[in-house]
């Protein structure tokens, strides 16, 4: 049978970063923003948002707190992605990002209260701008494709640095229409926003290779005309890194990039959910032995930057941290139950005034 001759169009690869293997080995020269001091902190907030995440799960088992996604295992991504961001950013986060929200100078008091059904929780006071947590699967994504398409129509810049947008999502969000249509907007308007994907290998209980027959996600974006990389998610240098350095392309006019982080998610999907229906133990044992705390305190051992002492003094502080936030948490007053209805529409539609009423107490 005659085969018909053709010639290549196209082709692309997808490259892959890492600064510290499992042990916490440098495997190249770290970046010049990874100092003793920010290493330190990076370290802090990462251990911070670990111990508001245990205490959290807690608070909803004994009915203190709605259903919550913990973030076990997925540190790193939430840092490292925060700290790359400028304040004058826009942040437009799924719901798994306690860490990155503690970054964005978030209180630990609203994240409670976000998943304690207050609706101030997400009327945050050091990130206005920033968009609420997003439940809905991959929603976020377009939201955030629109803030940096009107950052970039009214040419928005604060001081030096022109804003961008960046945007989180999880691993099954890449198999909705939504987060095609993002990206395809992003490239072919050249926008300035940067998808951050956690590849945490689970979308509830559906494992990565039933969602999807790709080598990577990253290789997604080739698709919508834009760059893909492919960052070790358990490190938070290369998460900080490649996030800065997809900010600062979308800053420089060079438009978008998607990163595809790869982690595990250590936890149950959330509250209601119960993992081990689903996964082999032994998988979730070889997974802790790759995670991000763990790794980069290795690292600052070996350098000399920490030790058994400054663990025990760091815990003992967090600790403290984490009972004011608590305390506030349980002492804020009460908002009214017709709270749930004040900021959906600007005039509220007639089929829901009774059921306002009602929740206000103005139709007894």
């Amino acid at each position: 049978m005659h085969k018909p001759r053709m010639h290549l169009v196209a082709s692309f690869d997808i490259a892959s970063l890492q600064y510290l293997d499992e042990q916490g080995r440098a495997t190249q020269e770290l970046p010049e923003f990874a100092t003793p001091d920010v290493l330190l902190a990076m370290y802090r907030q990462m251990a911070l948002a670990r111990l508001v995440d245990d205490r959290a799960v807690k608070l909803q088992r004994t009915g203190q707190l709605g259903t919550y996604p913990s973030t076990l295992g997925q540190e790193a991504i939430g840092v490292g992605t925060g700290a790359a961001l400028l304040p004058t950013d826009v942040y437009c986060p799924y719901y798994r990002e306690t860490g990155a929200l503690l970054e964005r100078g978030v209180e630990i008091e609203e994240i409670l209260a976000i998943w304690g059904g207050d609706e101030r929780g997400q009327n945050y006071a050091h990130a206005p701008e920033d968009l609420p947590l997003c439940v809905p699967i991959a929603t976020q994504l377009l939201h955030a494709a629109g803030v940096a398409f009107a950052l970039k129509y009214k040419n928005e810049q604060l001081g030096e640095a022109p804003r961008v947008a960046v945007t989180s999502a999880g691993d099954g969000a890449t198999s909705r229409g939504d987060f095609y249509e993002a990206m395809n907007l992003a490239g072919v308007w050249k926008l300035p926003v940067v998808f951050v994907i956690n590849n945490n290998q689970w979308a509830i209980s559906v494992a990565r290779a039933a969602q999807t027959a790709c080598k990577t996600l990253a290789q997604k974006a080739i698709a919508a005309g834009i760059p893909g990389l492919q960052v070790d998610g358990n490190d938070v240098i290369a998460v900080r890194q490649a996030v800065a350095d997809a900010i600062a392309r979308a800053r420089s006019g060079d438009g978008a990039t998607l990163i595809e982080a790869l982690s595990y998610r250590l936890c149950d999907h959330t509250t209601a959910d119960d993992a081990s229906r689903y996964r082999a133990a032994v998988e979730v044992e070889e997974a802790e032995r790759c995670e991000p705390i763990a790794r980069l305190r290795r690292y600052l051992v070996e350098a000399g930057y920490w030790d058994d002492s400054s663990e025990s003094e760091l815990q003992r502080e967090l600790a403290q941290v984490l009972e004011e936030a608590l305390k506030a948490y349980r002492d804020r007053p009460k908002d009214s139950p017709s709270a749930i209805f004040d900021h959906l529409y600007a005039q509220l539609p007639e089929a829901l005034l009774e059921q306002y009423d009602e929740l206000s107490g103005s139709g007894s």
